[in-house]
């Protein structure tokens, strides 16, 4: 039982806490409504590219999709490829003038929207980032675009299962994503006796062997490593 000369500092420390969460729940209100000030603040980007605002450039798709509209300046601060890609004239064609044409032929018109989105907004809806992640990982490689990079890396690595890890592995291969390809090969060691019998799974060995010597590696390693143990 507290004695009640004791009462009186636990009371205190007991203030004093009480005033340094709120100190402390006023300052993360304050980061928040700065933060919200500055994405209204440049959300301007994404209305002028939804609104064609002044645009300068059209960006055409592989299919048979519209061009779309966008900025010249953008597209150069956002990619060292697009830079010299809109300097030079030979990447540019003449269908829209006066801002003229880029072609960027891998994409379809969906996920150059998505792809033009994400470089105006920095961002993109859950929906979207689910149906073309595989893509625009692509895409952030052949145009070295890093934060579009670790956008989809930190998807693909959140959202990580039985039915999608070999389609990651293969997408790390291709964008050579180190972190990325280890994480998936980590999980198809630990889930080898269901994976192994994925319909999927024949398909992706036949297209790739070289991967599929990397899981069987992986895997003969990991048994070693547990027999040792044992």
């Amino acid at each position: 039982m507290l004695r009640p000369r004791s009462v009186g500092p636990l009371i205190l420390i007991f203030i004093q806490g009480f005033g340094n969460a709120l100190k402390w729940v006023k300052k993360m209100t304050e980061v928040e409504e700065e933060l919200n000030e500055k994405l209204r603040f440049l959300g301007g980007f994404i209305s002028a590219f939804k609104d064609h605002i002044h645009t300068d450039i059209y960006v055409k798709p592989g299919d048979f999709g519209p061009s779309i509209p966008a900025h010249r300046a953008l597209l150069a601060s956002r990619s060292s490829i697009f830079k010299n890609m809109l300097e030079s004239d030979s990447y540019i064609t003449a269908d829209h003038p006066p801002g003229g044409t880029i072609t960027l032929a891998e994409l379809y018109y969906e996920e150059l929207q998505c792809l033009l989105e994400f470089l105006y907004n920095g961002n993109l809806s859950k929906e979207k980032v689910e149906k073309h992640v595989y893509s625009l990982s692509i895409a952030a490689d052949k145009y070295e675009i890093p934060y579009l990079q670790k956008f989809c890396e930190n998807q693909m690595r959140r959202c990580l299962n039985l039915s999608n890890v070999l389609d990651v592995l293969e997408i790390s291969d291709t964008c050579s994503n180190l972190i990325l390809r280890e994480e998936a090969l980590n999980f198809i060691v630990r889930n080898m006796g269901e994976i192994i019998f994925l319909p999927s799974f024949e398909e992706f060995a036949l297209k790739n062997p070289h991967l599929n010597v990397q899981i069987t590696r992986a895997s003969f390693l990991e048994n070693k490593n547990t027999r040792n143990v044992i």
